[in-house]
Parts: structure tokens; sequence; C-alpha cells
């Protein structure tokens, strides 16, 4: 069924709903540490006003330093966000779709109470030209909140592959609403086709498994975010949460230049009582493999989605429906196969 497969141990200590040992708090640190990882980079929007205004800035690519430059030259007529005191505090800010963690965030500094800010920043990305090229540039233009609860004021997005590079000039843009792509952050992360399967204790004979197994077959994963022109280098992160030890730790090998991998890869966790299927999580998570590190590319969580492991209020069980039910259909059909096609998401 796979050409690779690991069978590794799923140990817990079966917490009490009110933790009592040391050991029990590293436990939880050490799975809050990887949980927040992978969460999601995005900014949220606390402000309800309408988009309006335009910005000025033009884009260059400095190919002796190969250094992508947004020159933010000013903003005029933008929106009012406390009326009472007539004020704007605006910046603006800029990321490169479709991965907006991976060259992360650039943002001019910010002019209080007006409407009509003037920058003149350069904001710059180390960036090769043929990696730029597959990209889309997003700025956007927040009033900044001293609390921290910044409010939206308008956006363009440019496709760098159709722009033209010999424009160097200064030019207006109107400011639009916010698009879905920036509020979910990118649309489409990829579909992991995958089947899971629950073998419960003493079910293919007596003491056969001595323990509870969950196994786990990733088959393939298709339309990942190209991240450059050859494609992507990735690979499958697996754990079982609450355990974040090397235990619990288990990965696919590399499938290189392929936005369409296949992994065929089957991962067997033993030591899994029944119960243990209400409080655990599989967690699934793809990323494209680089020497310096790697970038997460999207992943899945395997669980009741009940925001609680035993007795705990925990971040990671926050299973989607289409996940919960994967998970349940396994529950219910023990030693059997259970097939899914799960959308990617930004955990």
């Amino acid at each position: 069924e796979s050409d690779t497969a690991s069978e590794i141990s799923f140990q817990l200590n079966r917490h009490k709903k009110t933790p009592s040992t040391g050991s029990h708090s590293s436990d939880m640190a050490s799975v809050s540490s990887v949980s927040g990882s992978v969460l999601s980079v995005y900014s949220g929007d606390f402000g309800s006003v309408d988009a309006q205004g335009t910005v000025e800035f033009a884009l260059d690519y400095d190919e002796k330093n190969r250094e992508f430059q947004v020159h933010v030259s000013q903003c005029k007529d933008l929106a009012v966000v406390d009326e009472k005191k007539g004020r704007s505090d605006p910046y603006v800010k800029t990321y490169l779709l479709p991965d907006k963690a991976r060259m992360g965030k650039r943002k001019t500094s910010v002019k209080k109470r007006t409407v009509n800010p003037i920058y003149n920043e350069v904001l710059r990305y180390k960036i090769e030209k043929m990696v730029l090229l597959i990209q889309k540039l997003n700025l956007s233009v927040w009033h900044n909140d001293p609390l921290g609860r910044n409010s939206f004021l308008g956006e363009i997005e440019i496709d760098l592959a159709s722009w033209d590079w010999s424009n160097r000039k200064l030019n207006w843009y109107p400011l639009k609403p916010r698009s879905l792509s920036a509020v979910n952050g990118v649309g489409h992360r990829g579909v992991m086709s995958l089947s899971i399967k629950y073998v419960p204790p003493g079910s293919l004979g007596p003491k056969n498994p001595p323990s509870g197994e969950v196994h786990i077959w990733v088959k393939d994963v298709k339309d990942l975010l190209q991240l450059r022109p050859s494609g992507v280098d990735s690979f499958v992160k697996c754990y079982v949460l609450p355990d974040t030890s090397k235990k619990s730790y288990q990965r696919t090998r590399v499938i290189k230049r392929d936005t369409n991998p296949v992994f065929n890869h089957t991962i067997v966790y033993d030591g899994f009582h029944t119960e243990d299927l209400k409080d655990a999580c599989v967690e699934l998570t793809v990323w494209d493999h680089e020497k310096l590190t790697n970038h997460f590319l999207g992943g899945i969580r395997l669980g009741l989605g009940t925001g609680l492991s035993y007795g705990i209020s925990v971040d990671w069980m926050d299973s989607t429906q289409e996940e919960v039910a994967f998970w349940q259909e396994m529950m219910l059909a023990a030693n059997e196969w259970v097939e899914g096609l799960l959308p990617l998401r930004s955990l």
C-alpha cells in the first residue's frame, strides 16, 4: 500500500482535569510553543471604516543588489477612523503573496492626525527577480491604534508578473475594499488526500493488537503554493497532540520540484486507548524544504475540535467541520480505512 512506513508509540500521561504535576506543565508549554509556530500571521481588522482615498507609490527592482523596492510617497483623502476627534493615524503595510509569512511584512512609519500622510519611504525585499515575478504585491493602509486594534483603510493588489518594470515613476492608485484573498491570507493552499484507520485493542484476536493503533496513510497533496519557478520541495510532518516529543514526531521524505507531490507514506501510532480518540489530535502539516529554514505551506488537524484535551483548554483542538466529520467516521468504523480529501489551511 505504501513505499515507506513507520510505527511509533503514542504515550500520554492521562491527566486529571486539574493539573498537578510539573511534567504536565512542561508538556503543555511545549504544545503551546509548537502550536504557535504555525499560527496565522495575518492581522485582524477591528475597524468598520469604508475604504476611500488614493495612495502614491512606485516599484523598482535593483538588479545589482537583487532587491525589490516599494517607494511609498503619500496618501490622500483617507477615511476618518475617530470621527469624534476627526483623526486617523495611518501607515502603509506591504506583503508578497501567495505566502505572506515567507518574506514577511514591511511597513512605513505612522503619521498622526492626518488623512493626507506624506511618507517618502522605501520598503525593501531581498528576493531573486525570477521568484518575484510569480508573486503579487499587497499594499494596504491602516490606522494605528495604541492597543493594537488597527483599522483597515484600503488596499491595492498588483500582479508582478504583468508589471511594467520600465515604469519607475510615482503614480496614484485608488484604495479598494479588502479582497477575499487578503482576509483569508491565501485563498487556496492545496488539498491533501489521505486515509486513516483505528484498530481497537484485541480486535484482531486475543491481545492483538495489545493496545489500540491509529494508522495514517498520507497519499498525496495537490495544488500547493508555488514559491519558486521550479515549484516546491515539500514534505509532511505529523504529530499526535498533545504529545510533541520526538517519539510523536514523524515526517515523509522530501518530494522535489512538484506542486502535486505523491508521498504514499504510512504511519502507525500504537499505545492508543479508545478513550484517547476524544482528547488527541493528529496534526499533519506540509512544509517547503530549504537549507536554512523550512516554510509552512498549510496543514490539517484531525480530532473532535472541542477546544479541550483531557479537560484542559488548548488552542490546537480546533478541527474544522470537515476534519471533525472525518475523525468521527474513523471512530465509528473500527478496522476500516476511511478515505478523505481535506483542504489545507493556515493553522
